[in-house]
């Protein structure tokens, strides 16, 4: 498969892309099953040994804490995958829950995931920040009643961010800090 053909296939959940792939190269459609148990295997064993996190990251996490924001992962990526990712990338510790896309009944886009994601934080979704990568996200946020801010790279189909029309588009998770301006000082 060509890096290109993943590209724009990555973010709708594991399930999607391995459909889509085996349509790709014309296999039955009653081989699904079967690969699917075998990417499980596969995949857990490599998990995370081929990525990297992006620059400004970890630093943006450190920020968005240090401000005593509460923070959530919601990936469609299944739990199975997501919770030893962000473990293995030590990022982990930045996030109060981790939700991955077997967590709920629907995936991202559908507002289901997201709404969840802010019950669980105790956030009323007009209060809550979706940073994301993609225009599932984006359509996520919208529905839920929450704002949104993509980053510039990642997965989005093969379109570049702004076309989600988020409410900003950033290059790095660093510089969110001033899509949320200043920091709120509590009174004595």
């Amino acid at each position: 498969m060509s890096r290109d053909f993943i590209s724009r296939t990555v973010g709708k959940g594991t399930e999607h892309l391995l459909a889509r792939t085996l349509a790709q190269v014309g296999a039955p459609p009653d081989l699904y099953e079967r690969a699917w148990a075998r990417y499980q295997h596969h995949y857990i064993s490599i998990n995370g040994q081929f990525s990297t996190v992006f620059p400004g990251v970890v630093e943006g996490l450190q920020a968005l804490r240090a401000r005593g924001l509460r923070l959530a992962c919601l990936t469609n990526k299944p739990n199975a995958f997501a919770r030893p990712l962000l473990a293995l990338k030590g990022l982990d510790k930045y996030f109060d829950h981790a939700f991955g896309g077997d967590a709920f009944a629907r995936k991202k886009p559908d507002p289901l995931p997201l709404l969840q994601a802010c019950k669980a934080l105790g956030s009323e979704p007009a209060r809550t920040l979706m940073v994301g990568d993609s225009r599932n996200d984006a359509e996520a946020a919208r529905a839920a009643g929450c704002p949104v801010v993509l980053v510039s790279y990642g997965y989005n189909h093969g379109e570049p961010a702004a076309s989600a029309h988020p409410d900003a588009v950033i290059d790095r998770i660093d510089d969110l800090a001033a899509c949320l301006g200043p920091r709120a000082t509590s009174s004595p």
